[in-house]
């Protein structure tokens, strides 16, 4: 569906496995109920062990497709879309953010605004 779980903003010198593993937290200890995840390739290795480890769930990485024909890489498509919608918010299109955390909230508002908008 595309909703938002958790939201996260990180300075660029952290890795996104390592990010990844902090924003699972906050998801898991949110919504326990989940039981797995998916992600593009930059999420392999830490992030795929971390969540087995700690929680003995699967995360299901999109690998990259070898072949020359376009193809639509499964589950990845959900996770570009909130981005794509977060873009088209205003509050988003440049930075005015002095910390992380008001960053965070600019993206969960942006966030809201679109889900008002959809219903």
């Amino acid at each position: 569906m595309g909703n938002l779980l958790a939201v996260k903003v990180y300075a660029a010198n952290i890795h996104d496995t390592m990010s990844g593993c902090h924003v699972y937290q906050a998801a898991k200890s949110k919504y326990l109920s989940i039981r797995g995840g998916c992600g593009d390739a930059g999420y392999r290795g830490v992030f795929v062990e971390f969540v087995r480890v700690k929680y003995g769930e699967l995360v299901v990485i999109s690998e990259k497709i070898l072949s020359k024909v376009w193809q639509v890489l499964p589950w990845r498509w959900c996770v570009e879309w909130i981005f794509v919608w977060a873009i088209w918010s205003c509050i988003l299109s440049k930075d005015y953010a002095i910390k992380s955390v008001y960053e965070e909230n600019d993206f969960i508002i942006s966030h809201l605004h679109t889900l008002l908008r959809r219903y």
